[in-house]
């Protein structure tokens, strides 16, 4: 298997350090806010390759993080308590905050058949080993402490191995011309140095105990302490979003070095961003939207809703290394696929059979595998589908022939390719009259909890019903449903 490594910025086999076992970390989500989609295709893409992995009979041990602590670096490098922020804006505890996105990413896990991590650790649970990495750090003399705060010495560090850079191909010097100068304020030595810890601020909703002094963990030193811990210090694979390789990553890389003497992954893998409507997604530009919206339907970028499945599938038809845009074009097109692809899987089992195939199933297999294979290929496997669905529609239209040991292998792989692989739920057949009425009914009794004002029963079944890919929309003439 080859997979694309960004350390090297090229395709290399894939090599686990133990024999049949993988470890692989994820930066999880930041417990401000709900994640936006394009978070939620960076999970959902790992989780097709945790799927994968699996499926080639992997033991993977899959750590993904919540933060729910620490300063992050936000765009003008500075580093902000945004959690304490979210809940002095929604006059909540932190904690609060934290509960609130953290039920809403779960859901979110639930709704778009996301298989959960082996290990989902906190930051705030791991304080301890944060600590004991920054003082490694200090030891080996890669880090300074100014006014109760910790942080990294870049300059040094680099100076002494070269490396910083080694991940993202930023140079220390070009960076330089891209950063403001420091000034008297500023407590770094080095433009380029980051926070291992941040002495508290009055303001502060949350705050540790340090041999520094009381104050808050620095973003980067969380998933160094938290993958370390449970997956040693050299591991398989260390994955997130694209956005996330500069500057987390790298200095996830240069913490690592700096305390233990060595890079934590042997492969680094980066889930491109998403565009709408060929735009970055931008509040400013009125095209963002949440993934329970677009399931919903109660996002205006959109003209109707999408069923979780079929967004689920409309990212798989774009490779995770690359740029995939959101547009209502590319969305009903993915709409009318899945759904093509769906019928092909209720008309295999009853496929009649015959002496000999038309199609040599068991090269198909090999196909499949092979472009999976390929730094997990979802578009030519989905393409790989399509060509076993046309074969499926040949058969049952009498135009086509297969026997019955090959209809049971592909029957076999389908299965697992759309199941376990892309993560895909077989749409049932039902008496779509027995449906409307059984609709009526649900839809009744979400109404009379409406008008009763037991909100919390009228959103439990329509979140529900979500999850089970029926759309709830309410309008001025009542409720109305759709299946997709």
């Amino acid at each position: 298997m080859l997979i694309y490594n960004s350390l090297s910025g090229q395709k290399e086999t894939f090599q686990p350090i133990h024999d049949r076992f993988v470890g692989m970390y994820v930066c999880g989500p930041t417990l401000y806010s709900e994640p936006h989609m394009g978070n939620m295709r960076t999970f959902i893409n790992f989780d097709m390759i945790y799927r994968y992995l699996q499926v080639l009979g992997y033991n993977v041990k899959y750590v993904r993080n919540i933060t729910d602590a620490g300063h992050i670096t936000n765009s003008a490098g500075e580093a902000v308590d945004s959690i304490g922020k979210a809940a002095k804006q929604e006059q909540l505890q932190s904690l609060e905050i934290v509960y609130k996105y953290n039920v809403k990413f779960q859901e979110l896990q639930r709704i778009y058949n996301m298989l959960p991590p082996n290990i989902e650790p906190t930051a705030t649970g791991h304080i301890q080993e944060q600590i004991e990495i920054i003082e490694k750090i200090l030891e080996n003399g890669f880090g300074y402490v100014v006014n109760g705060s910790v942080y990294f010495d870049v300059r040094k560090y680099n100076e002494q191995t070269g490396n910083y850079g080694i991940l993202s191909g930023r140079k220390i010097d070009e960076l330089e011309g891209e950063t403001r100068e420091l000034n008297a304020q500023d407590e770094k030595q080095f433009f380029a140095d980051f926070a291992l810890w941040k002495k508290a601020h009055p303001e502060d909703m949350q705050i540790w105990r340090s041999p520094w002094g009381d104050g808050n963990p620095g973003w980067h030193i969380e998933c160094t302490a938290m993958s370390t811990k449970y997956l040693g210090k050299r591991f398989d694979i260390h994955g997130g979003g694209m956005d996330l390789k500069f500057p987390h990553h790298e200095d996830e890389i240069a913490q690592s070095c700096g305390s233990h003497g060595e890079s934590p992954a042997n492969y680094w893998m980066h889930a491109n961003m998403l565009n709408v409507n060929g735009q970055k997604m931008s509040k400013s530009l009125g095209n963002f939207f949440l993934p329970k919206e677009i399931v919903e339907g109660t996002t205006d970028v959109f003209e109707k809703p999408y069923s979780p499945d079929v967004l689920r599938f409309f990212m798989m038809q774009a490779h995770y290394r690359s740029t995939l845009d959101f547009t209502s074009e590319a969305l009903n097109a993915a709409e009318k696929g899945f759904h093509r692809l769906m019928e092909a899987m209720k008309l295999l089992p009853g496929l009649p059979v015959g002496e000999t195939s038309s199609m040599d199933i068991r090269t198909w297999v090999d196909g499949a595998y092979a472009v999976m294979n390929d730094d997990f290929n979802t578009p030519m496997l989905v393409a790989q589908l399509f060509d076993a669905a046309r074969f499926i529609n040949t058969v049952n239209d009498g135009k086509g022939t297969v026997t019955a040991v090959e209809k049971e292998l592909l029957l076999e792989k389908m299965t697992l390719f759309v199941t376990e692989v892309l993560g895909l739920r077989i749409e049932q057949s039902s008496d779509s009259g027995l449906a409307d009425k059984a609709m009526s009914v649900v839809l009744e009794l979400r109404k009379d909890a409406r008008e009763n004002k037991d909100w919390t029963t009228s959103d439990k079944i329509r979140d529900r019903l979500a999850e089970a890919g029926i759309v709830v929309k309410d309008g001025k003439d009542g409720a109305t449903w759709s299946a997709n």
